[in-house]
């Protein structure tokens, strides 16, 4: 390993043992919000002196623990200490008086105002900025930190790189304890990705507390001295500097793809279903680009292709693109580049009703907010895609009575637990809406069904029948594109599987039955740890 990637604790300061006590702890957190447990009884301790890498997927907790060391939320249950002292961080203000500062992923800082005004942004300076003493102690962070910025420059025409410097800096002139960086590497180039890493390697000697968030598994062995895994709000899993130290980049990766993606104990199962696809391809597209922004992944250059009677999985922790994907192959999303066709027409300009007239299906992951009106009737949101369209509206007018009666035999065919058809879908269960709105993209004449996420937040049940329900849609000659974050789902159902990655499909794999091999690889892949040689469709 060369000396630029070796691991962080060959490095890490030598405290005295009082100082490596924890400065921060989370005793036994736990934090509700309607219908989640984000964060679920976690204990961490994080250290002066060491880099503290937090990983999991989206969802998995970091934001809300990040929140919570902020003072932007209180636990429900548990409690904080600083220094070994319980403590309550009610606001951001009584976090920043404790000395924890916080750089988040997107910019706080003001665009048109210069460095040093942003520098002094909510500080307690009287009257004028104090330049001559912030520009001494600009110079002293120069030399120890390697942190050069112009004060009067525009923070609008710095680079990110600058930019984050400049968030930095800002904890540094207040004489934090604790850093906290979100994502700090997610819109660097590697190179500056590296610079930043030796930036948290000094601080750290400097007897900082640096807690680090990333979803890159290589950075988090190459700059962490501890590593964290939260997995569905609950602790995973925690790699500490003996173990790390001991352990090559390739070991430590391994490690914590086994504890970010491996089985849960308790989760549904099924047996791996016998490949149904056959020769002809229902759907392709090349080359598919959209356009990204500050808080939407863009899609860079996917190309696939599925057959019918075919099952593709999609994997990728979540974020890195997948809705965007089918959301550009529903018409839901323009696109920048590339073409979509269906069953050999070419359905790029198509609209959204158009595609599903056609039988291209999209089954969204958002059941209340995108895929249904919580406030309305089953009935209705059986049709709610087919408004103004036979049997249901003829000539312009509302069938009332038709619609009624498709709304039964819907209920009656996927087994929809509810009173009848008048009934609001919102007060439905999840498995039970899921049902509903599985059932609308099946009727009529689908040839292509696009599912995001089919499972989430069901109980075992209805994970069970919805698995079944999607293996009789292959059976029955239909094309299945499945994007899930759910491993053990994609590698009991799918023919193929391709991994995405920062927008784009590192590769496609072959279901090949190898178990924990294929895990292995698809979670590497999945880390941005390796490519794979894309398969033929």
């Amino acid at each position: 390993m060369s000396a630029s990637v070796a691991h962080a604790t060959e490095t890490m300061t030598d405290l005295p043992s009082q100082e490596r006590a924890g400065v921060i702890g989370v005793h036994g957190v736990t934090k509700r919000f309607p219908g989640v447990i984000a964060v679920d009884n976690v204990s961490l301790t994080f250290h002066r002196g060491e880099v503290h890498v937090l990983l999991g997927e989206n969802g998995a907790g970091k934001s809300t623990l990040v929140g919570m060391l902020s003072g932007l939320q209180e636990p429900d249950e548990g409690h904080l200490t600083l220094n070994g002292h319980k403590a309550r961080l009610a606001s951001p203000s009584a976090s920043l008086e404790a000395g924890i500062s916080t750089v988040f992923q997107h910019s706080m800082l003001v665009p048109t105002l210069t460095v040093l005004e942003n520098l002094t942004l909510g500080a307690p300076w009287h009257e004028r900025p104090p330049r001559a003493r912030i520009a001494a102690r600009m110079e002293e962070l120069k030399r120890e930190f390697a942190l050069s910025l112009p004060l009067d420059a525009v923070v609008g025409e710095l680079s990110l790189g600058q930019q984050q410097q400049i968030e930095i800096a800002r904890a540094l002139l207040r004489d934090s304890k604790v850093l906290i960086l979100d994502e700090a590497t997610s819109m660097l180039t590697p190179q500056g990705a590296q610079e930043l890493g030796e930036r948290m390697q000094q601080l750290v000697r400097s007897g900082l507390a640096v807690i680090f968030i990333t979803h890159k598994l290589a950075e988090a062995y190459r700059y962490g001295n501890r590593i964290s895994v939260l997995k569905q709000g609950a602790l995973a899993g925690e790699m500490g500097p003996e173990e790390l130290k001991a352990m090559s980049e390739e070991q430590a990766v391994d490690e914590i793809v086994r504890l970010m993606f491996g089985r849960e104990a308790g989760t549904a199962s099924v047996e791996n279903r016998k490949s149904t696809a056959r020769d002809s391809i229902v759907l392709k597209v090349e080359g598919l680009s959209t356009q990204g922004d500050a808080d939407v992944m863009g899609v860079r250059d996917v190309s696939l292709a599925l057959r019918a009677g075919e099952i593709v999985g999609v994997a990728g922790i979540d974020g890195n693109g997948q809705k965007q994907l089918a959301e550009a192959m529903a018409g839901q999303r323009p696109l920048i580049a590339g073409h979509v066709e269906l069953e050999g027409e070419d359905i790029t300009r198509a609209s959204v009703a158009q595609r599903r007239r056609k039988g291209l299906r999209y089954l969204t992951d958002d059941r209340l907010s995108e895929g249904s009106v919580s406030a309305f009737p089953i009935s209705e949101n059986t049709v709610l895609k087919d408004i103004g369209q036979p049997p249901f509206w003829v000539r312009g007018v509302e069938r009332p009575q038709r619609i009624a009666q498709h709304a039964r035999d819907l209920i009656a065919r996927f087994s929809v637990r509810t009173p009848n058809e008048m009934t609001p879908i919102g007060r439905l269960s999840g498995g039970n809406i899921q049902k509903v709105l599985l059932g609308r993209e099946l009727s009529g004449e689908a040839r292509v069904v696009v599912f995001n996420k089919p499972t989430y937040g069901l109980d075992l049940k209805n994970i069970e029948t919805s698995r079944q329900r999607i293996s009789d849609i292959a059976e029955r000659g239909l094309g299945v594109l499945l994007i899930s974050t759910d491993l053990d789902e994609l590698m009991a159902l799918s023919d193929r599987i391709a991994v995405m990655e920062g927008g784009r499909i590192r590769g496609i794999v072959e279901n090949d039955g190898s178990g924990e091999a294929l895990r292995l690889r698809i979670g590497r892949m999945m880390a941005g740890e390796e490519d794979h040689k894309q398969a033929t469709p």
